[in-house]
């Protein structure tokens, strides 16, 4: 499974939050049943442009990956669950909701594989 977020209009704190950022993707694969096999890596990015700057984390699971980026002059973050096994939806959605109160999210699912 491949779900992807795109969320929107969220509080600017929560996405600047290097503790809250790492505690979250600490905290969040066993909440969906992911084993963690690393501790989780953020970078806070200065880019060129100052609306382009946030914080990027990542977290090896033993599934495969779970990363975020975040936009805190947008308001926005953009998250990537990818796991070759499945996982609670909604429960990973309340999650995310709870933890960063956006109050617009865009989802995108890859649930099935093609044979070519």
């Amino acid at each position: 499974m491949h779900l992807i977020l795109d969320c929107s209009e969220c509080p600017r704190e929560k996405l600047t939050d290097l503790e809250l950022i790492y505690s979250f993707l600490d905290t969040f694969p066993p909440k969906i049943k992911m084993t963690k096999i690393a501790t989780p890596q953020i970078v806070r990015y200065m880019a060129k442009k100052h609306i382009d700057w946030g914080i990027s984390g990542f977290i090896l699971i033993a599934e495969s990956h779970i990363s975020i980026h975040t936009f805190p002059e947008r308001g926005s973050f953009n998250l990537d669950i990818f796991s070759c096994k499945p996982f609670d939806i909604k429960k990973t959605i309340a999650y995310i909701k709870e933890h960063f109160q956006p109050k617009r999210i865009k989802t995108s699912l890859h649930a099935k594989r093609l044979a070519l």
